[in-house]
């Protein structure tokens, strides 16, 4: 079988090159500096994957859509699904979305999720994709790309917003990053690292997560919302609305409690014992 990958030549690309060699297949790639081009991978691949940045995703799967036949497979690596999904379901191949759920840092896909979103496509086909990244240690969430989306506001679009506009409040107020590490716990040097490893990162993608899902906006409208009515109680100095607010809330992750302390005991206990 063969594996073409469009942007192949990028982080994440090679990172999915290697998963698919692993499984005994053979790759080709095409970017910026090869020979091979998008149209010779589309024509050529069994399977054809595109792995670009999000903000051209969809014009560089129409660029390739019409060349695609029915026996090949069509995905995508795109953190997101409605459009991406839709463009390759206007070629002729099955169609399978996927998401990884890691960066191409990791060292393989053990212990990692991808995200699948199946558009068009027989459950052998689907299997026997979604088997070489079980095969090699990865978790399968199945979604559809609007159920995905909707997903993605709360976990990305509204996480790498509340850590940006962390790092924005202590750059406002002057303190140095350095000093407060001399007086800090081990959860403030984990939540601050989580600051530095998103802004050692590349802008373009946090962007295009932030401003390119219509659902963020809604989910970032009840943050605000949030913010305006936690800053309230804290203003008021009422003890009884701060325990009323912190108990509403215990009581909604309540299922999820236990397993968050024992997994952030382990990260702290990593950081204090390195």
């Amino acid at each position: 079988m063969l594996a073409g990958i469009i942007g192949g030549t990028g982080q994440m690309g090679r990172f999915f090159a290697g998963v698919f060699e692993e499984a005994g297949w053979e790759v080709i790639v095409s970017g910026t500096k090869t020979s091979l081009t998008n149209r010779d991978v589309a024509e050529m691949a069994d399977l054809v994957m595109v792995s670009v940045p999000i903000h051209v995703t969809v014009g560089v799967i129409r660029e390739v859509a019409g060349l695609l036949s029915e026996e090949q497979v069509f995905c995508d690596l795109t953190s997101l699904k409605v459009e991406p999904v839709r463009a390759m379901l206007e070629s002729r191949a099955e169609v399978i979305g996927l998401h990884p759920m890691f960066g191409p840092g990791a060292a393989s896909l053990r212990g990692q999720t991808i995200v699948a979103t199946p558009a068009r496509c027989g459950p052998e086909t689907l299997e026997g994709l979604l088997s070489i990244f079980r095969d090699q240690g990865a978790a399968i969430t199945l979604s559809t790309p609007e159920a995905h989306d909707r997903m993605m506001a709360v976990i990305q679009g509204l996480t790498h917003f509340i850590t940006l506009a962390k790092a924005e409040a202590i750059r406002r107020t002057g303190t140095d990053v350095g000093e407060t590490l001399s007086f800090t716990s081990p959860v403030y040097r984990i939540e601050l690292g989580f600051v530095g490893r998103l802004l050692a990162q590349d802008p373009g993608l946090y962007g295009d997560i932030l401003q390119m899902n219509p659902v963020v906006p809604e989910v970032l409208s009840e943050f605000e919302e949030a913010v305006r009515t936690l800053r309230a109680i804290v203003e008021s100095g009422d003890d009884e609305r701060f325990q009323a607010f912190f108990t509403e809330n215990a009581a909604y992750y309540a299922s999820y409690l236990g397993a968050a302390t024992a997994e952030t005991d382990d990260l702290i206990n990593h950081v204090v014992n390195r």
